[in-house]
């Protein structure tokens, strides 16, 4: 049985902060259904310029179902109020003030169940000097701290590549969800949730505030590491992403390095004797080790360093991903049919649950089940959901 099975969630998120979360609870067995604007839907379903269901959409929108509901319409927001009953999550991560205008906040849902976890991502919180400031991941992280320590020492603060402001705060919120879900199991009362992605992102800057002194400095850049035993190698064809990362951190694994490289000499080179001396030459000992990771490509590199007890790894690119054999042997690799993409690729939940898996299942399509949830969760007959489709209360499969 799915670990989260009984818990459903009523998902009023866009984009991927609030998303990722809804898919996490998905993914752990709960029942999501996606409220969606009629014809136009989230807003990701367009996304890099898709027509239709984006690849971007796709990958945060697993195992959910979908309802298209007018909210404008005042049957719309009505309905809606009638389903909250039946759900014991509802979830949003509109802009300031826009959950406010539709007067869907915590006292009117809580007024129609009273034990419903409701759960708020937004971008500072709902309160201070910056809660009414729109935000998207690179703001939160840039606010969090993240585009200070990545980037060159010598250069400018640079914006990273993984989106943690958006899917970290997610995860965070799912984590806080299911907290809140097991504290109602035993006392039947729910709860608010707010969650400001400024905040979520600084619990993944921990190690970096570690080197503060308590506030009190800034930490520096330290590009792709701050000696030559940790740091990023070239390797064949030298093509953009043809490097690999070597991490030898200790004594016995900078003795491994150079037996793996077939370089036992630079054990008794004075220029490398020590630590401190490896740093103090640390281009030079960059340019010995480049010199064997240049001959080899990326993956030779890693499996010969890896054997070896050496922490390292190839510079995998995205596409990478999905011919990994080490992911492709684990199962994390999911091959799908998606209604309007056809056979697609999905990378799949990391944890591994021994009485809990559950499948993964294309993103829905605009509207897909909204007369099988209406109907679910309101006893409404076919003539009454034909009704709310004519009336553009609520949408069909688009």
């Amino acid at each position: 049985m799915p670990a989260l099975d009984g818990m459903r969630v009523l998902d009023m998120t866009q984009y991927e902060a609030g998303t990722a979360c809804t898919q996490a609870l998905a993914w752990l067995g709960a029942d999501v259904v996606k409220v969606e604007r009629p014809e136009v839907g989230d807003p990701a379903r367009g996304a890099f310029n898709s027509s239709i269901d984006s690849e971007y959409f796709v990958n945060w929108n697993s195992n959910k179902r979908s309802v298209t509901v007018d909210l404008q319409k005042a049957e719309g927001r009505q309905l809606l109020l009638d389903m909250v009953p039946h759900y014991e999550v509802f979830i949003e991560n509109y802009g300031p003030g826009v959950i406010e205008k539709m007067n869907l906040g915590y006292d009117v849902m809580k007024a129609v169940n009273p034990s419903i976890i409701y759960a708020r991502i937004k971008g500072f919180g709902t309160s201070g000097p910056y809660a009414n400031f729109k935000c998207y991941d690179m703001v939160a992280q840039a606010a969090a701290g993240a585009f200070s320590i990545t980037g060159e020492p010598d250069g400018p603060p640079m914006r990273p590549g993984p989106t943690t402001g958006d899917c970290g705060t997610g995860v965070q919120m799912a984590l806080n969800i299911t907290a809140a879900y097991v504290e109602k199991q035993r006392t039947g009362e729910g709860q608010l949730i707010e969650l400001s992605m400024q905040e979520a992102m600084t619990y993944y800057l921990r190690t970096a505030v570690s080197q503060t002194q308590w506030g009190t400095k800034a930490t520096p850049r330290t590009g792709n590491g701050t000696a030559a035993a940790v740091n990023l190698y070239p390797c064949e064809p030298g093509g953009p992403n043809d490097y690999v990362f070597i991490m030898a951190v200790t004594p016995p694994m900078w003795k491994a390095l150079c037996s793996a490289i077939n370089r036992p000499d630079l054990l008794t080179d004075p220029r490398f004797a020590k630590g401190a001396d490896r740093r103090a030459n640390s281009s030079a000992l960059k340019a010995e080790i480049s010199t064997w990771t240049q001959a080899r490509d990326k993956h030779e590199a890693m499996r010969i360093l890896g054997e070896a007890d050496v922490p390292a790894s190839a510079v995998m690119d995205t596409a990478d991903l999905f011919t990994d054999p080490h992911l492709a042997e684990r199962g994390f690799i999911h091959s799908l049919d998606h209604p309007t993409h056809g056979s697609i690729r999905l990378l799949g939940w990391p944890a591994r649950m021994s009485r809990s898996e559950v499948p993964i299942e294309p993103a829905p399509l605009l509207g897909q089940h909204s007369r099988e949830v209406v109907a679910g969760d309101l006893g409404l007959s076919e003539a009454d959901i034909d009704a709310l489709v004519d009336q553009g209360v609520i949408g069909s499969e688009n």
